[in-house]
């Protein structure tokens, strides 16, 4: 038996069911898990919740202010330092597949005694099989070449995960900011929740290889049950917590279509806002600063503060929606622009990427996400509901217009407005990068039946039966570490 402390931590979701895990492995010597942990030395367990993306999603790149709800599913991982300083991780799988494991030395992530840079760091998990260690692995060395971090001890990690994978519910940020928090807790370094969350996006963007924003990272770090974290991302400042109303509940339905940030359609969008963002740059006069060929471009943006999503909705259609391109291809724009802003992304002289609607996107959804929170914090009223929902319904559509919509999201949006009001529906949108995943649905907190019956009805029109989202719980800063020693006795 595992002695736990600090003894609250029992009391955290699910943390009774992951103990249980870790005993259970042990008396069960599974080869892929045993043996992992010395019996001797202590183990540390942090937990990270997903998110359901109310609103915001995609435009967080642009600097929008996002609204998200750190959802009760959730990564538990239990780290033990190594001496051998080789990482050796196991992931559960959580179904009858064997376990995922994964082992390197830490050596291979240095070069003549310095960390390696971040690309041929990924390329080392170019292999499909072993891309998903990128998200653990990577931990160590965002640490090492942002943090200074010297690791003389390896580590053994056991992840065991409730997040579903391709959901849209951001599964890898809660991986990445549970391992965070492990290793730091593990080691003894200190950081602040804010810096873990941008620590995180790191290891996704530039050893995983996905173009994410931050809100999934900031969610999973720094989120509370049943309260949505508003996020303004300039680049990452924490606004108040916002309150659900009592009268509000969120849900999420899962469509069946598998969501992938890494996805080409996620990539061109985010592409094509930024191309915009470099033209309306152009047109307003603004400096663009000489920069190497390889980098991205700088432009100094007094105006704007260097964010899209500063640019009013009347503004952007009276002066600038006008002038841009709907199409423009990758060669054209790059020799007249030199490139974009995106440290994250690149243009491909062979694509032609969409621009306007791209760029439209991140303007209007930053206003419908600051009306959205200002109506949750208003009076409350019969038709605050509707108009919550309607904003929810204009971003479904203008995601739908990105190009970053699918048949299954799409349908489950109607079968919510279908039932609408007199069920206790009111809203639902696609969520996070769009092309498949998550919807989130706005309704009245007694209409979880109504949701169910949605649910049901799309199982019938498509023989998958949506998995229902409900409940909050804490993100990782929240929830704290557990230390867990064994009994002498056991």
């Amino acid at each position: 038996m595992y002695r736990i402390y600090p003894a609250m931590g029992r009391n955290l979701p699910d943390t009774a069911d992951f103990i249980d895990t870790l005993e259970t492995l042990e008396k069960a010597c599974v080869p892929e898990t045993q043996p992992l942990f010395d019996p001797e030395s202590e183990i540390v367990v942090s937990r990270a919740p997903g998110r359901l993306d109310v609103m915001g999603g995609i435009a967080d790149y642009s600097g929008s202010l996002v609204l998200q709800l750190p959802i009760r599913e959730a990564t538990y991982v239990a780290l033990q330092p190594d001496l051998s300083r080789r990482l050796r991780i196991v992931s559960l799988s959580g179904d009858a597949t064997p376990a995922l494991t994964f082992e390197m030395p830490l050596s291979e992530f240095e070069s003549s005694g310095m960390p390696v840079d971040y690309e041929p760091a990924r390329r080392l998990f170019q292999d499909p099989a072993r891309h998903w260690a990128a998200y653990v692995a990577g931990v160590f060395l965002v640490l090492m070449r942002e943090r200074g971090t010297r690791f003389t001890e390896g580590a053994r990690i056991l992840i065991s995960s409730r997040v579903p994978r391709g959901q849209g519910v951001s599964s890898s940020a809660a991986l990445e900011v549970a391992v965070m928090q492990s290793v730091v807790a593990g080691f003894g370094i200190q950081i602040g929740e804010r810096e873990m969350a941008l620590l995180c996006q790191k290891v996704e963007n530039l050893v995983a290889g996905a173009p994410c924003g931050v809100m999934d990272q900031m969610t999973a770090a720094c989120g509370e049950a049943n309260r949505l974290l508003a996020l303004l991302c300039q680049p990452a400042e924490l606004q108040e917590m916002t309150a659900i109303p009592d009268e509000i509940a969120f849900w999420g339905l899962d469509s069946g279509v598998r969501h992938a940030v890494t996805g080409a359609d996620y990539a061109s969008v985010r592409v094509g806002a930024f191309m915009g963002y470099r033209m309306i740059a152009e047109i307003a006069g603004l400096r663009v600063l000489e920069t190497d060929p390889r980098e991205p471009v700088v432009v100094d943006d007094p105006i704007w503060s260097g964010y899209l999503a500063n640019i009013t909705p009347s503004e952007f259609e009276l002066s600038y929606a006008p002038r841009l391109p709907e199409r423009i291809g990758g060669a054209d724009f790059l020799s007249r622009y030199k490139g974009t802003t995106d440290p994250v992304t690149r243009v491909a002289l062979d694509r032609c990427y969409a621009v306007r609607v791209p760029t439209a996107h991140p303007i209007h959804e930053h206003h419908r996400v600051r009306l959205f929170a200002e109506l949750l914090a208003g009076a409350s009223g019969g038709r605050r509901l509707e108009l919550l929902g309607e904003l929810m319904y204009q971003s479904h559509a203008s995601y739908s217009a990105c190009g970053l919509g699918s048949e299954g999201t799409d349908r489950l949006v109607q079968l919510v407005r279908a039932a609408g009001p007199s069920r206790g529906l009111y809203g639902a949108k696609i969520t996070g990068g769009g092309s498949g995943g998550t919807v989130a649905v706005l309704g009245r907190n007694d209409a979880g039946a109504a949701v169910e019956s949605v649910a049901r009805q799309y199982a019938r029109e498509t023989g998958h039966h949506p998995y229902v989202f409900s409940g909050s719980s804490h993100g990782s800063a929240a929830a704290g570490c557990l230390r867990l020693t064994r009994e002498k006795n056991s």
